[in-house]
């Protein structure tokens, strides 16, 4: 039977009782159907996966667990890989953020460039942010993962705040494959996917003076949603726990 997983922020130890805050708990009691005597998995991000039983629901989306066991559970790859994505319409930057945390990536970073058609400024961008966040947590809780990447608010590409790690973009013109990259050290590696249209060329020469390197991904040109997951599972099994 399979084990439920919900992600939580409360704090997690092994012989307390914690009261899941309402997001979580409508989650459980409302949509999953979840009653008292019930178990689950409940992780916090801290790199463990604790196990209890329902001990109260009740009114106003309140749902109590019970924590009787901690496990450290070894899922998280030992490439780190930061995805800068391309902002893309509607479903499509789900699609992205979903599957690049089901395939391992240790934080998103979504960028607007001048081809992307979506804008965002203020309470939407804001709004977009947090329902972005609970696409990555949902994806976690789905596949296992103890860790939740952080999805950051969405910037201009040229204002990005770099994180560590080798700088890579996609460029179907580049003469480099990505299968042909150097082993990326303890920092890993920041991926950078365009958006539909691909990147300008002016983008691309601001990304080289960056020290980001340009790489091909076959021969083929990939939407925005199936470039970033094609690349990370690529980068998972040439350097990752795809091995």
């Amino acid at each position: 039977m399979r084990v439920i997983r919900i992600h939580t922020e409360e704090p997690l130890e092994a012989g307390r009782e914690v009261e899941l805050e309402p997001g979580p708990s409508r989650h459980l009691v409302r949509v999953l159907r979840q009653k008292k005597g019930h178990q689950l998995a409940v992780f916090n991000g801290d790199g463990y996966e604790y196990f209890g039983t329902i001990t109260a629901t009740g009114p106003g989306d309140r749902c109590c667990v019970a924590i009787e066991q901690r496990l450290e559970v070894n899922v998280e790859s030992p490439l780190p890989i930061t995805l800068v994505q391309a902002v893309a319409r509607g479903d499509r930057m789900d699609w992205c953020i979903q599957k690049a945390c089901e395939l391992g990536v240790t934080g998103i970073r979504p960028v607007f460039t001048e081809r992307t058609e979506v804008r965002l400024e203020g309470k939407r961008a804001d709004k977009r942010q947090h329902h972005w966040q609970q696409v990555a947590v949902a994806a976690c809780e789905q596949s296992g993962r103890v860790r939740v990447p952080t999805v950051q608010p969405p910037v201009a590409l040229t204002s990005l705040d770099w994180p560590a790690g080798r700088r890579l973009h996609l460029d179907p013109k580049a003469d480099r494959p990505l299968s042909r990259i150097e082993a990326p050290d303890k920092d890993g590696l920041v991926l950078t996917i365009g958006p539909e249209g691909g990147l300008t060329e002016a983008e691309v020469a601001w990304l080289e003076r960056q020290d980001s390197s340009g790489v091909a991904l076959g021969p083929r040109v990939l939407r925005t949603e199936t470039a970033g997951p094609a690349a990370i599972a690529a980068l998972q099994t040439v350097f990752g726990d795809w091995q």
